[in-house]
């Protein structure tokens, strides 16, 4: 089967499966839309395609990055492969014809699936891609939400950053790993240095420029050995990774979540057992793969100092001096692989309704010495990805804003920006989603269907019964 067949079989599937059709909902004008999706990559594409599957089509994705550059997989990520195994679905909706593997053999063969080991990062790009427009999605790039504010009862005004104003009744923020919050910047590094001297590792960091230079990594999550790698390859003479722990991670939690079927059974916990797991998730971290540690480690450049935080930083000459409890180091840049909050307070298109959003340090009080404040910060949401309101006045400006992306790692797990659980979580946001648009018109709806006397049956009864 080539590319263009299983085009061919893609629309063909879903006529067979009535995939969409026509809106149910009750139009609001010509210009107020059903659901702004914001973001377009793996997660907003999969929210649309999932709500089209509700009939839910008066709707649009909002992207700030131009066509084809959508997510991590093309700007900042620099690992060689996604981490999750080859073989989960999720964006595919459990349509056979949609899924990576489909796309893969169309192109190099059953033998070309069966030799590859995990999915290049590139290629992820290329699919998705290809997803986006076999489906024909709605996205519109190069749009930056700035705002997003209540309008009339039931309706969100969302500005755009080029002044335009967009309304909609509900808003799916699908915006990623740090789309609930931001990266985190340690401040003892952003008040002691310039900026030209250090960044994050979800920055556009160009390795070239610092060919021949050395470089100190904070940090010890996947992306550090990530950016060491792309930096040694790129000519960077030194590359320093320094961590607090004694030890690398070992275990990767995810890997218990997918086999005993904690993902999509997660949401139905308690509280106190969510708390318990995901404090518990954070607390252990994730390690880094093996094939990027390896490729990292491989470099004559590279070091690794465990049991080795950073005290301080200051400048020196043209570049950064890092103490460590065993003595200070020189480095022309530093590079923080230092993770993201979470807390819809940190994000600007919320700066008006975030002192509204309830958090889990509002609805939950862990025991004595378990409380984690990271955790805390977490929206705390609602079972389709609701935000929720703080206060009982604060519900009516909450009604009908997602946060499909990260920050729900805490009220529904992995979910929403994790592959191993969109196939989980698409059905739940798009459930939710049509839920609360047919309930919010459920009066009117109701009344139509009681006034409805569209005649089905046309018969006629001709005979005249006989005794």
């Amino acid at each position: 089967m080539s590319l263009v067949d299983l085009e061919a079989r893609v629309a063909r599937d879903l006529e067979w499966l009535d995939w969409g059709g026509a809106d149910w909902t009750v139009p609001r004008g010509a210009h107020v839309h059903d659901v702004l999706i914001v973001g377009g990559g793996q997660s907003g594409l999969a929210a649309a395609f999932a709500l089209i599957g509700e009939r839910v089509n008066r709707l649009l994705v909002l992207d700030e990055n131009p066509a084809g550059r959508e997510g991590p997989w093309v700007t900042y990520a620099r690992m060689r492969t996604l981490r999750t195994p080859k073989q989960l679905t999720g964006v595919d909706m459990g349509i056979p014809s949609l899924t990576f593997r489909a796309w893969y053999e169309a192109q190099f063969g059953t033998e070309g699936w069966a030799a590859l080991g995990k999915i290049p990062r590139p290629m992820w790009m290329e699919y998705l891609r290809w997803y986006r427009r076999v489906l024909d999605l709605p996205v519109r790039n190069d749009a930056r939400v700035v705002a997003i504010d209540p309008a009339a009862p039931g309706l969100f005004r969302v500005t755009l950053a080029d002044g335009e104003v967009l309304t909609t009744r509900k808003v799916v923020l699908a915006t990623g790993i740090q789309g609930g919050g931001e990266w985190h910047v340690p401040q003892f590094v952003s008040d002691a240095l310039p900026p030209h001297l250090y960044a994050h590792t979800s920055a556009a960091i160009d390795y070239a420029a610092l060919a021949g230079k050395r470089i100190g990594i904070l940090g010890i999550g996947a992306s550090a050995f990530d950016n060491a790698n792309a930096a040694l390859e790129a000519g960077v003479a030194e590359v320093h990774v320094f961590a607090r722990r004694a030890a690398l991670p070992r275990v990767n939690p995810i890997r218990f979540m997918e086999r005993v079927g904690l993902t999509p059974r997660y949401p139905a916990l308690g509280d106190s057992d969510k708390y318990r797991a995901m404090r518990d998730f954070l607390v252990k971290n994730q390690p880094p793969t093996g094939d990027m540690f390896e490729a990292a480690a491989a470099h004559p450049g590279f070091t690794l100092h465990l049991g080795s935080p950073w005290l301080s930083v200051a400048p020196a000459g043209e570049g950064a001096r890092v103490a460590t409890p065993q003595r200070a180091f020189d480095f022309d840049f530093l590079v923080l692989s230092t993770g993201l909050l979470s807390d819809p307070g940190l994000r600007p298109e919320l700066r008006g309704l975030a002192d509204r959003i309830a958090r889990w340090s509002d609805r939950y009080a862990p025991p004595a010495g378990a409380a984690h404040p990271l955790l805390d910060a977490h929206p705390y949401l609602g079972p389709a990805f609701e935000l929720l309101p703080r206060r009982a006045e604060d519900a009516a400006s909450l009604h009908g804003l997602f946060a499909f992306n990260y920050s729900a790692l805490a009220s529904i797990g992995l979910s929403a920006s994790a592959l191993s659980g969109l196939k989980h979580a698409l059905p739940r946001l798009a459930k939710g989603v049509a839920d609360q648009l047919f309930l919010d018109d459920a009066e009117a709806l109701i009344d139509a269907f009681i006034a409805y006397d569209e005649p089905e049956f046309a018969g006629e009864w001709s005979r005249k019964a006989t005794a």
